[in-house]
């Protein structure tokens, strides 16, 4: 069934909603639309305390991984990790009260983890196995994030280099399968919507119910209630749905949390 997933956004140690494609905080086109005045721990406690399960923790760049245990040690072993996971310190999240990694680009060297180079965008299963490895080989402890953008012939690449740079690997239903004996579940940022408030990737949702056979969480553009039931509905309930900025909790004007909460509580009843 389609659930609300919760997020904490770290961004140079706060908590921030921001909006994807700008994602390059080297220059002055860094859009931000919230920056929270609570602790990553705050925001931790809010999800524990209403039994939101499934969050995941991103650390978009360097200088946020006080924030991010911070975060997992207000409730640990349930929340995800990810942003700059690698073979050297994937097992050290899950110790620090990680419930999974998130294998995602690394935002401090500028490296997508499961890419061989940067500058050439190359699949490297090389490094995806590296990490598996670091876990035991536990899929189970392992999300991977394929961060994508859309091309003006509709197909989705995977983005890295704080979403900046088009790889050459495809999200399709041949690339999704060959990753998912690797994995327990998708993360999937479809960065031209993130922070946009503007709605959903459409037809990104139903082509992820088509082709995941593990869970599958989507994120960006969702902007209130509605946009939960059009997942829903575009996925057969297969998808779940991150919302940010849109949230007030986040400084947003589109939806309540506490309506996020009472839909998932419906969505079991």
């Amino acid at each position: 069934m389609t659930r609300f997933r919760p997020c904490i956004d770290l961004h140079a140690g706060q908590v921030k909603q921001i909006v994807g494609g700008t994602l390059d905080s080297s220059t002055s086109e860094l859009k931000t639309n919230y920056v929270s005045k609570h602790p990553a721990g705050y925001y931790a406690k809010l999800y524990r305390d209403n039994a939101l399960e499934g969050g995941h923790v991103i650390m978009l760049g360097p200088r946020n991984d006080e924030a991010a245990q911070e975060a997992l040690a207000a409730w640990p072993g349930h929340l995800q990790v990810g942003g700059g996971i690698n073979d050297k310190n994937a097992a050290l999240w899950i110790e620090r009260g990680a419930s999974k990694v998130s294998q995602s680009y690394d935002t401090a060297s500028y490296d997508y983890i499961a890419i061989s180079h940067w500058n050439t965008g190359q699949f490297s299963q090389e490094r995806l196995n590296a990490v598996l490895a670091a876990l035991g080989g536990d899929k189970n402890k392992l999300v991977i994030d394929l961060s994508c953008r859309r091309r003006d012939d509709g197909r989705w690449f995977v983005a890295m280099n704080k979403w900046q740079t088009i790889t050459d690997m495809e999200v399709t239903e041949e690339s999704i399968k060959s990753l998912e004996p690797y994995c327990t579940e998708f993360l999937i940022h479809a960065a031209d919507n993130e922070g946009l408030q503007r709605g959903i990737d459409e037809k990104l949702v139903e082509r992820l119910a088509a082709w995941c056979s593990v869970p599958v969480t989507y994120a960006g553009g969702g902007r209130n209630l509605n946009d939960l039931e059009l997942v829903k509905r575009l996925s057969d309930g297969r998808v779940d749905l991150t919302i940010g900025s849109a949230l007030d909790c986040f400084g947003g004007t589109g939806v309540k949390f506490d309506d996020c909460v009472k839909w998932n509580v419906q969505q079991t009843s």
